[in-house]
């Protein structure tokens, strides 16, 4: 088990806030993290079908048997149910009680981030880092296979090679995720623009030739870029000027949260292919 940087500062600061918020992308090792960090609280996952209905049919009294500290897993599955924590939180008066983690970013979806506000910690738990893996005892040395393993825990942790992994990490992420935020009709299109979307690391954002070789609206490929940026598999990053509008205005570069993700997006079937990319 690789020891997470991000354990102590949750620690900490389970004793000042009511609520801490664990998010990242799926396979970072948030539920993982949760449990060794927080090991005397209480668990719910609300992938649990019988566990969702209990919230969606009663969250009062779902919340209620929690009488000591909860970690609550997967807790956009029921947005309706942070108006519920706010409240309870409220009335509890007791920090560190909810610990919630989650696929997706809380804070850019409406609903919850209006309902957490000024009550919940965020921190966000990305693929390991170089730090992480050192510290583990793991050999990074090699940083052509480092990019191509990429960094998901389950991948170092129970040594599976990449081209099993990712494969199927794209499809459930396609099948599940994606389709938790926006209905999207055309999985097999939305697959094409993930692949788009790697050849263009480092490049700067046009969205315009992207929707163009896909045939969608520019509308279109702007929502799924923001589905990308939502559930932590994209961010961009804007350039750095004296003048803060300028930062603004100026169009951004896109990057990939994990290296490993974006080399099988291309196609990349050993670190030796990445010289050719």
């Amino acid at each position: 088990m690789i020891q997470r940087e991000l354990s102590q500062l949750l620690r900490d600061m389970a004793s000042k806030m009511p609520i801490i918020s664990i998010t990242g992308p799926r396979q970072s090792g948030k539920t993982t993290l949760a449990r060794l960090t927080f090991p005397d609280y209480e668990y719910a996952n609300l992938e649990n079908p019988d566990t969702l209905e209990a919230a969606v049919s009663d969250p009062r009294l779902f919340l209620s048997q929690f009488q000591s500290g909860v970690i609550i897993d997967e807790a956009q599955r029921y947005p309706d149910l942070f108006s519920y924590i706010q409240t309870a939180s409220d009335e509890a008066n007791r920090p560190g009680k909810y610990i919630l983690t989650g696929s997706l970013n809380f804070l850019l979806l409406e609903k919850i981030s209006q309902s957490l506000a000024g009550r919940v910690f965020i921190t966000h738990l990305l693929p390991l880092s170089i730090a992480e893996l050192r510290e583990s005892g793991q050999a990074v040395d090699n940083f052509e296979k480092s990019i191509f393993q990429g960094f998901y825990p389950r991948l170092h942790d129970a040594d599976i090679h990449p081209t099993l992994f990712y494969p199927s990490y794209i499809q459930t992420y396609v099948e599940r995720d994606v389709r938790q935020i926006v209905n999207v009709g055309n999985l097999h299109q939305f697959q094409r623009f993930m692949r788009l979307a790697a050849g263009r690391i480092g490049q700067l954002l046009n969205y315009s030739h992207i929707a163009n070789e896909l045939g969608v609206d520019l509308k279109t490929v702007k929502s799924w870029f923001s589905i990308l940026e939502t559930s932590f598999i994209t961010f961009v990053l804007r350039p750095h000027f004296q003048n803060f509008s300028k930062r603004i205005l100026k169009t951004p570069k896109l990057y990939f949260y994990d290296t490993g993700l974006a080399c099988s997006l291309l196609g990349i079937r050993n670190e030796r292919e990445l010289a050719t990319h």
